[in-house]
């Protein structure tokens, strides 16, 4: 059993995850609303995004833009949580995810973690990039 996160977007869902490519590697899919068989989309709604997703290795994000006709609004109750390989890692993901964004807690050493930080991206996801377990004295 796995679970997937799967984000909404209020139009720049295209924009967000060639992003996260650049910052995660990965091979994208996209797909719009005119790759849909069976007719032309709605006006004005042909390039937005109906299913994107970005798989690396055995771990996939999804997203799509949000319906129109939705309201649509910031992401609330939840964050989408990176677990670093290393210190390194966690600094280079952590700094690229909140450029142009808002960091909400500094990546720094805590007892849990050798580099956590949280921050939502200029897209608008929050994000929790957790680095490895402090190495305990042997």
């Amino acid at each position: 059993m796995a679970f997937r996160p799967y984000l909404f977007f209020g139009g720049n869902c295209r924009e967000a995850f060639t992003r996260y490519q650049e910052i995660f590697g990965g091979e994208l899919t996209l797909l719009t609303m005119k790759d849909v068989p069976g007719g032309e989309p709605p006006a004005g709604q042909a390039d937005l995004i109906i299913h994107a997703a970005l798989t690396i290795g055995d771990d996939l994000l999804m997203a799509s833009d949000a319906p129109p006709t939705d309201s649509f609004g910031p992401v609330q109750g939840m964050m989408v949580s990176y677990d670093a390989a290393d210190v390194g890692d966690a600094k280079r993901v952590f700094d690229a995810l909140g450029d142009g964004g808002n960091v909400t807690q500094a990546l720094e050493q805590t007892f849990f973690s050798q580099a956590f930080g949280m921050c939502v991206d200029r897209f608008g996801t929050p994000w929790m990039v957790v680095g490895p377990e402090p190495q305990q004295p042997s």
